[in-house]
């Protein structure tokens, strides 16, 4: 009898930490990067700040809404670095987690969207339809890590246009692992303060399909040899490699608008790394338009 009352108590004991688990932070985290939450989009967008969208400096829009797992840690630590590089070139700059801004109107007014490790559907279809005419019209995306880290099967176009590759994981069991990269172009303004080869410590990611092949403009890839490409969790053990050619940060071209990725940045520390920085920096330089060209246009993807 009191081995049943303990176990009665233990089994209610552990439903009521699995119930508070779940409605927790990480909880929600864990749900979205399991599909589970349901979207909500936004429908009534905030003002933006005095000065915003004139046309006498640049207006960096950062978005970091999360219907999907969030990078908490990561998201303020990545603003921080975008606002500090615009207040140091005299840029303006918004975040928020809004997706109202997604209108013609609002983005006519933004020279770049950084995609600050927003994660699942965050967007209208009228919001959609919205982003992908400013960006093939002219706009520019920057993309850090969670921005590319959802297969995002709900609107192929970004994931597979806009990122340029779709996302297949990342290893687990290690989880973070310290990896060569290799500068594959060291003439773009995002890549130029790097040495040919670096080491850094990151949660790497593979993708479904190879950039390079639809003609994406390659700045980085990591070497495999250097850390374990395997997703060891719930007695799985899956083989994410990509072989000797697998790229991690690069640049292309859709319509008249740019676009960048990096896979970088999962951990916060990633931002106050110097030269994870000025890759940012240089990313949003060349995004606005300010240096070095667009010549590496995307082949648009199957069913595009």
């Amino acid at each position: 009898m009191k081995v049943a009352k303990f176990l009665a108590v233990a089994l209610a004991v552990l439903v009521v930490a699995g119930v508070a688990l779940w409605a927790s932070p990480f909880g929600r985290s864990l749900r979205g990067a399991m599909g589970l939450i349901e979207p909500v989009y936004d429908t009534e967008a905030p003002e933006w700040p005095a000065g915003f969208g004139e046309p006498d400096s640049v207006s960096v829009l950062v978005f970091s809404k999360t219907n999907g797992f969030r990078h908490a840690e990561a998201i303020p630590a990545a603003e921080e670095r975008v606002r500090e590089i615009a207040a140091r070139r005299g840029w303006r700059v918004f975040a928020t987690e809004n997706g109202a801004v997604f209108e013609e109107g609002r983005l006519a007014q933004v020279d770049v969207v950084v995609g600050n490790n927003c994660t699942g559907d965050n967007w209208s279809p009228a919001q959609k339809q919205a982003f992908r005419r400013w960006v093939e019209g002219g706009g520019a995306f920057v993309g850090v890590h969670g921005a590319g880290g959802t297969r995002h099967a709900y609107w192929d176009w970004y994931q597979k246009t806009l990122i340029g590759a779709g996302y297949l994981g990342h290893p687990m069991g290690p989880q973070f692992q310290r990896a060569t990269l290799r500068v594959e172009n060291p003439d773009h303004p995002a890549t130029r303060h790097l040495e040919p080869e670096w080491e850094f410590t990151d949660e790497w990611y593979s993708f479904l399909s190879n950039p390079r092949a639809r003609g994406a403009n390659v700045l980085v890839t990591l070497d495999e040899s250097t850390y374990s490409p395997r997703m060891k969790m719930l007695g799985r053990d899956d083989d994410l490699s990509m072989g000797p050619d697998h790229p991690i940060v690069w640049s292309h071209c859709l319509g008249e608008g740019r676009a960048f990725f990096s896979a970088l940045g999962h951990r916060a520390e990633a931002y106050s790394d110097p030269r994870y920085a000025r890759m940012i920096e240089g990313a949003l330089v060349w995004a606005a338009g300010l240096e070095g060209d667009c010549s590496y246009p995307l082949a648009p993807a199957e069913g595009d």
